[in-house]
């Protein structure tokens, strides 16, 4: 019934970083219940992440969490500078870059995901590996994923 709720509600939102932040939240109250009554071991999601300086670690997340949470928890991101999802805004401080062959795995980005992240980019071209961390739910088919974590834009940092 609450997903029924959400997915009226975003269909009735003309707003793109509030459907981003329904759909996220539709999207993870659907894994969940997809889980059912699971352990948390059966739900550990293995990932590998590369950050800036090239440096590759395993990090883990659980199904149906989003990919930002399990960057977020391992230190990979600053959680200070993700509290957007707080307010539902949406912006491209969670763009992450996914290899190929785990591209094919995801659902397609949204048109509104596709306008955060072409807006942020100084060309207006769409990286075609880009991906907003808070938009990717993570399931155990994404088990082993590489994504690698952009170094900040210049008019990014404090």
């Amino acid at each position: 019934m609450a997903i029924s709720t959400i997915n009226r509600l975003s269909k009735l939102s003309k707003s793109p970083s509030l459907y981003l932040s329904l759909r996220s939240t539709t999207t993870a109250v659907a894994a969940a219940a997809s889980t059912g009554t699971k352990k948390v071991s059966d739900r550990i999601v293995k990932l590998f992440a590369i950050d800036p300086s090239g440096q590759k670690r395993q990090i883990i997340g659980l199904s149906g969490h989003t990919l930002l949470k399990a960057l977020t928890n391992s230190g990979m991101i600053d959680p200070a500078s993700h509290r957007l999802e707080d307010i539902d805004a949406c912006s491209a401080e969670c763009e992450v870059h996914i290899a190929q062959e785990w591209l094919q795995k995801l659902p397609e980005a949204s048109y509104d995901e596709q306008y955060v992240l072409k807006r942020s980019q100084r060309n207006r071209v769409l990286n075609k590996h880009a991906r907003l961390g808070c938009q990717v739910v993570l399931s155990q088919e994404l088990q082993g994923m590489v994504v690698a974590v952009p170094e900040m834009k210049p008019w990014d940092t404090p």
